[in-house]
């Protein structure tokens, strides 16, 4: 029987290229696993409101959707990089205050920033607009605070919407600080969509509510709940301005960002064909109303529509 040269070269080419091709296939099998850590940024005070600190990753039970998840991740008083956006709303319904809100964010700012981290300040009424970019010069968040203008409509959902956004490309902790009386008035992004813009970018929301007029018949106390429920749903926390004024609002915020815990888990046992994720973090020693524990209510697993 006459051999063909060509036809056994070729086989002969034609099994390495398999055997080359095997292992490679193998390590893009390993590659294409999503081993998402999701990351929790918690706060633990008492019934008194005062922070309790000195607790381990012992003391903490996480759930997803019901399920116990084992925490792999856990500091205390998180070093991570701070990201924040101070986003302050100069619309005529609380155009008065601007000057004081401004004064205040200037030492907030000088007292909380640190090399490592950055910051960025923006205004909403009618339009959203970002006066300085992120930056960890002070000098650039003085003169942008120098640069606020008032207009009549308020894009609250706007702002937050885009902030989350902006925050969302940057790494670590990421904080969006909202000073406003809560109205929106713009009309173009509903609560809905702001709220998981913000849980999608995995940013908390603080809310600073300056309440214009005290009588209730004039405030706009559907907006006032908005973004208390916006700050409860992202993890972060509302106060007043009424309560003791601006710099005390400012120093309770500067105070829960240095006492989180961060915790950290990769989902398991993950409930199929779910979009959100629900999370829940206890302190099983405590009795059930002896602290009050504070995280993001839960995240996205999917990639947000288009034009959402």
């Amino acid at each position: 029987m006459t051999r063909n040269p060509g036809r056994a070269a070729w086989f002969h080419l034609a099994l390495a290229a398999s055997l080359l091709a095997a292992p490679l296939a193998a390590q893009e099998t390993t590659l294409r696993v999503d081993v998402k850590l999701v990351s929790l940024f918690v706060n633990v005070t008492d019934r008194n409101g005062a922070i309790v600190g000195g607790l381990t990753d012992a003391d903490f039970a996480v759930y997803e959707d019901g399920r116990p998840q084992k925490i792999a991740v856990f500091e205390r008083q998180s070093e991570l990089p701070l990201n924040l956006t101070l986003a302050i709303d100069t619309s005529g319904s609380v155009h008065k205050d601007m000057t004081e809100e401004a004064d205040a964010a200037r030492r907030f700012a000088h007292a909380l920033v640190r090399p490592q981290d950055q910051m960025s300040l923006m205004q909403f009424a009618t339009e959203v607009r970002e006066i300085t970019p992120f930056t960890n010069k002070l000098s650039q968040i003085d003169r942008g605070l120098g640069q606020l203008r008032g207009d009549f409509a308020t894009a609250l959902y706007d702002a937050i919407y885009l902030g989350s956004e902006r925050l969302g490309r940057r790494q670590g902790r990421k904080v969006l600080i909202v000073i406003s009386d809560g109205g929106d008035t713009a009309k173009s992004t509903t609560y809905a969509q702001a709220v998981e813009q913000a849980l999608r970018n995995e940013v908390m929301i603080y809310s600073i509510i300056d309440v214009p007029i005290e009588a209730s018949a004039g405030r706009d106390l559907g907006g006032e709940h908005a973004l208390i429920t916006l700050a409860e749903q992202t993890g972060g926390k509302s106060f007043y301005e009424s309560d003791g004024g601006l710099d005390k609002a400012f120093a309770r915020v500067s105070d829960d960002l240095r006492t989180q815990y961060l915790l950290g888990y990769y989902p398991k046992n993950q409930e199929p064909g779910r979009t959100f994720h629900r999370v829940e973090v206890t302190v099983p020693r405590a009795a059930a109303d002896a602290f009050n524990i504070r995280h993001k209510t839960g995240y996205y697993m999917d990639s947000p529509a288009r034009g959402n």
